[in-house]
């Protein structure tokens, strides 16, 4: 890692505070009253109803939703027996994990333990406190022996993720891998590269599964493992062989499987050419797998192959599994995870990968339809659906096998409530993110010689979101980057200076044939392609640049004059609006228009929602609109809800696509037994509204302002809709995260822009 990631890297855990998770209360505490029931002398009521029947501790506390991540630091990573206090970033990230794709609390403890005893004893004695434990970064063989005496004896589900969490994914991967090469698992020869903790989990998951003992040889750093070998562990013994290999090379000719859990390059070409037809190659060691993606593909065409990178198809992702497997556990209250539900997990998985894609999942891996076959043989980690199949699976599993306390009677309801648990995460602005990556524009800052604005292109830089290009003052810039250690060699142009005299007079002859029977004269646009917003759009319709943002200094009127004289509408388009997302407890919400009209008409009402219904698909949402008003349905003759019917009338006309309704009060609109409970005719009933649209450009921006300031919203906006390239304006004095965000949305626009 160079010298500016590390920084970076020890930026991020220390600022604004130190750590990546937070306790926050469930419960309200603004009165006195709140006080004496959370604590004394109310908290003693709970406490005597918890003495007469432990499992009440489910029902007044949140022991029901709460993980423990428990290490000693003794395997951490790659960085090997660290101690514990070293461990707790790693542990503190397992909890952010579990909490942003299940919902579940997690308090992370290190355990300044390395002797057996001591830590299952440690462990057993705060056992009370939690839901389920989840052991992290224990090394072998003592990682086997912790895990098993804790699932003992403790009455709580307990898994060791490095054993568990690979063999679950790998093994549904594997399924579906063995099905498109025409194979059965029990026939196949599997070589594993690696005898660790997670290796040992793999290859007992695969027998499971059908795979036959006989057909299993492991190799750790000595070579094969064979009957001969002294001094094995009982793990290793389990794997190991009397057939006539000693190396990795020996081993892998005419093998179906190999399955690397060891270190990077290791395969060779001479090697994978060695293998049987169609080979499956799971080469999972990070950073480097033991053989590079691209590498294997150019040495086999039949290869099926997966690998522990998100930059490569088929990624064996942890993340896959133990956040819905102990979310299935805790629902069902589950005593211990067995091999039931580790099997349900993997079969889900699997099942998965083979439904339709949603189009929110291939808009964020840049994919026009991803379906199963080689290059998808397991679910992306962004999937939706992950969190509404794989815990019931988990559940039912649980409740078959004897060891569900709470089971679940409703099943459509359990998984409407985990979808509805995700409400309140950023995933969206990571799917944003991800997106943006998988083509990289060229993006134009059009005041890089602000700190904030420079401190976000070195983010978007760093992050692969876009390449800056740097408009400004040079010298100022210059030193700006000094200051931040941002040393790489972008375009930086500066509209003003002589060096830019040719360039400047072309786009102003571009510009003044645009402007001549506007009243511009050819001196006049010469001068105008001084200003920065000018020639940062003229760079964008020249096709000199790929997209634009600005507006950090300059208020919103001075910069959006000069984008829609130079840009204009798109063809077929006439009206430019704004949309802000908004990041909510709820989920995202797109409040339209923000920004530009300020009193619409009824057509100018009803093609904004349509513009902004494009731009919620363009998120990967279903959109569906609520054009508001202080009336609902009819309720009142003034012309301000009369406008909002005339409105709803042209697009349920021209538009019956869209999920979209009006005019109605905002908390019907957002509450939706409400809304079905008096108005049932609505096309918005029993449905959640995730854009509202309001008649004018006051309620629009007043509403946008005070969620994001009295409820410390998340915004990405205002977002440009309707302009014929890829243009978007800033808040005056938005953050660096707010231009971060912004610079992905305008590169994403861009990609969407040119495939038009």
């Amino acid at each position: 890692m160079s010298q500016k990631d590390r920084r970076a890297a020890l930026i991020y855990h220390a600022k604004p505070k130190p750590g990546k998770i937070a306790t926050v209360p469930t419960k309200a505490y603004n009165t006195q009253r709140d006080l004496a029931l959370a604590y004394s002398p109310g908290v003693a009521i709970p406490c005597q109803e918890i003495e007469k029947e432990i499992d009440n501790v489910y029902k007044y506390t949140n022991k029901g939703n709460l993980v423990a991540v428990i290490s000693n630091g003794s395997a951490v990573l790659g960085l090997g027996d660290i101690g514990p206090e070293a461990s707790k970033p790693v542990m503190e990230g397992k909890g952010l994990l579990f909490k942003i794709f299940a919902d579940i609390d997690v308090f992370d403890i290190e355990v300044d333990a390395t002797d057996i005893e001591s830590f299952v004893s440690a462990v057993k004695a705060i056992s009370p406190t939690f839901g389920g434990i989840n052991l992290e970064d224990i090394k072998a063989p003592e990682a086997f022996e912790i895990e098993r005496r804790l699932k003992k004896e403790v009455k709580i589900p307990v898994m060791h993720d490095d054993q568990h969490g690979t063999a679950i994914i790998s093994s549904a991967a594997l399924i579906n891998a063995l099905e498109l090469a025409e194979k059965k698992i029990q026939n196949v020869i599997i070589v594993i590269s690696g005898a660790g903790a997670a290796a040992i989990s793999c290859a007992r998951l695969y027998k499971s599964f059908g795979a036959k003992r006989k057909n299993i040889i492991m190799i750790d750093s000595k070579g094969v493992i064979k009957n001969n070998r002294k001094k094995l562990s009982k793990e290793k013994s389990e794997f190991c062989t009397d057939l006539d290999y000693n190396t990795l090379e020996d081993a892998i000719v005419n093998a179906d499987v190999f399955i690397g859990l060891s270190q990077g390059n290791i395969l060779t070409k001479k090697m994978l050419k060695s293998m049987a037809n169609n080979p499956i190659v799971f080469a999972m060691a990070n950073p480097d797998p033991e053989i590079k993606y691209d590498l294997a593909c150019s040495v086999r065409e039949d290869i099926i192959m997966a690998t522990g990178r998100s930059d490569h198809p088929n990624q064996v992702n942890n993340v896959l599994g133990f956040p819905f497997i102990f979310r299935g556990a805790l629902d069902v209250r589950a005593t211990k995870i067995n091999e039931e539900m580790k099997m349900a997990a993997v079969k889900a998985l699997a099942d998965l990968a083979k439904q339709p894609v949603p189009e929110q999942v291939n808009i964020a891996y840049d994919e026009t339809r991803l379906s199963f076959g080689k290059d998808y043989i397991i679910p992306k980690p962004f999937d939706p659906r992950l969190i509404s199949e794989i815990p019931p699976a988990v559940a039912k599993a649980a409740m078959e096998s004897g060891v569900a306390k709470e089971p679940i009677e409703d099943w459509k309801n359990y998984k409407e409530e985990l979808a509805s648990r995700l409400g309140n995460d950023q995933k969206i602005v990571r799917l944003l993110h991800n997106r943006a990556k998988r083509s990289i524009k060229h993006l134009v800052f059009a005041e890089a010689d602000h700190l904030d604005v420079l401190k976000a292109a070195q983010i978007v830089f760093e992050e692969k979101i876009a390449i800056p290009v740097l408009l400004g003052h040079e010298p100022v810039i210059k030193d700006l980057m000094k200051t931040i250690d941002f040393d790489e060699q972008l375009k930086i142009i500066d509209p003003k200076s002589i060096n830019q005299s040719k360039i400047r007079k072309k786009y102003a002859e571009a510009f003044w044939k645009s402007q001549k029977r506007k009243g511009k004269t050819l001196y006049d646009t010469e001068r105008l392609l001084r200003e920065r917003n000018y020639f940062g759009a003229m760079m964008i319709k020249n096709g000199d640049a790929d997209a634009l943002i600005s507006g950090y200094s300059r208020n919103y009127p001075a910069v959006i004059k000069p984008i829609l004289e130079v840009i204009g509408p798109e063809k077929g388009v006439s009206r430019v609006a704004a949309t802000n997302l908004m990041i909510t407890q709820r989920g995202p919400i797109f409040l339209s228009d923000t920004s530009i009209n300020v009193n619409p008409t009824a057509k100018e009402l009803a093609i904004i929602a349509q513009m902004t219904s494009q731009t919620v698909k363009m998120f990967g949402l279903n959109p569906v609109l609520a054009l508001l008003s202080y009336s609902n349905y009819g309720s009142s003759e003034f012309i301000e809800a009369k406008k909002i019917t005339d409105a709803i009338n042209i697009l349920h006309r021209h538009y019956p696509e869209i999920d979209v309704d009006g005019p109605v009060q905002s908390d019907f609109a957002l509450n939706k037994k409400l809304l079905k409970t008096r108005f049932p005719f609505s096309r918005l009933s029993n449905k959640n509204v995730n854009t509202l649209i309001f008649p004018n450009l006051d309620s629009a921006n007043i509403t946008y302002k005070l969620m994001k300031e009295l409820n410390s919203v998340l915004s990405i906006g205002p977002i440009l809709m309707g302009l014929s390239a890829p243009v978007h304006i800033l808040q005056l004095g938005a953050s660096v995260q707010e231009i971060v965000n912004m610079a992905a949305v305008a590169a994403v626009d861009a990609q969407q822009k040119r495939k038009k």
